[in-house]
């Protein structure tokens, strides 16, 4: 990890500055990463973003939740994300979830039953779920929840992310295309030791292209997930190289980043989609970003001075 995100998630951390982030940060910069605190706020941008001919995965901030009440209001936002989307008419917006979110530090079995409620409603309004991957300790539990939901809805209405941090990742990609699993590869935001992820951004970047070589190989829809142009422009040579038909990847970015390329490869043919959070419990989320991309938080400072 280098040394500039280091310094970002221990701020991040501090009681004083998150405290003072909660209070102001959307007024002095988050909203840019943010899509809005309400429901209602994140559907009238997500429709911006649809007519844009952007696709949107919408997913309400909040993780690590330590009630069975917080997991079962975040259940039912879920299925309430679902039904907006629905009555709105967004044909180009599906919903991301955390397990952490929906109670898995507190029980896995209620996890699984919330989970099962929320397919039920993604498959209900023809959509599509996407289980977004946490931090290490969280692996393994979050792969037996997916697969037993997999089990039980099949593939056409739930999907998995996979982060090309982890040494561990390639196992998971040769095991997951083999049952046709919809992936999200990203490159990883947690701070996770080096016995199980690679410290070497080259190590990182270079699996995760390889990671997306294999899924599509596979025949398995892909989600590459990254700002990188330095990896998408090889992969789109790649793409068209080996023949690789449109309905089987997308590009998709953060919003609030790189809004300039994501136009650019739509006006290219390409399909991309936009991953929106929304939600008051957006400080976790936002300085994973700045620790991704610690050039972000220039942007915050700078309006920090504005008046």
């Amino acid at each position: 990890m280098s040394f500039a995100r280091k310094v970002v998630l221990s701020l991040a951390a501090n009681r004083v500055i998150r405290s003072f982030a909660s209070k102001y940060g959307m007024k002095l910069g988050a909203g840019r990463f943010i899509a809005g605190v309400t429901l209602e706020e994140a559907i009238k941008r997500t429709s911006e973003l649809n007519d844009q001919n952007l696709w949107v995965t919408l997913d309400h901030l909040g993780e690590s939740v330590t009630s069975k009440e917080e997991a079962l209001e975040a259940t039912r936002m879920a299925i309430d994300t679902y039904a907006a989307i629905y009555a709105a008419g967004l044909t180009k917006t599906n919903v991301s979830v955390k397990l952490t979110q929906l109670g898995l530090d507190i029980d896995s079995s209620f996890c699984l039953e919330n989970m099962r409620e929320i397919v039920t409603k993604a498959k209900e309004t023809n959509n599509f779920l996407r289980i977004d991957m946490e931090d290490t300790p969280r692996i393994d539990i979050t792969m037996e929840i997916f697969q037993t939901l997999l089990n039980e809805f099949g593939s056409a209405n739930i999907g998995l992310v996979i982060q090309s941090y982890l040494y561990r990742s390639e196992k998971d990609v040769e095991n997951l295309g083999k049952q046709g699993v919809n992936l999200r590869m990203v490159k990883g935001a947690y701070k996770e030791p080096k016995e199980v992820a690679y410290p070497s951004k080259k190590d990182v970047d270079d699996q995760y292209i390889a990671l997306v070589k294999q899924h599509l190989l596979n025949g398995a829809y892909t989600a590459i997930a990254t700002h990188d142009e330095n990896m998408i422009h090889p992969l789109i040579t790649w793409l068209k190289g080996n023949n690789i038909p449109d309905h089987l990847y997308e590009f998709q970015m953060l919003y609030g980043i790189r809004s300039d390329l994501a136009k650019k490869l739509v006006a290219d043919g390409f399909k991309v989609r936009v991953y929106t959070p929304f939600g008051k419990e957006w400080y976790p989320y936002f300085t994973r970003r700045l620790a991704e991309r610690p050039a972000n938080a220039l942007f915050i400072i700078k309006n920090l001075f504005k008046k």
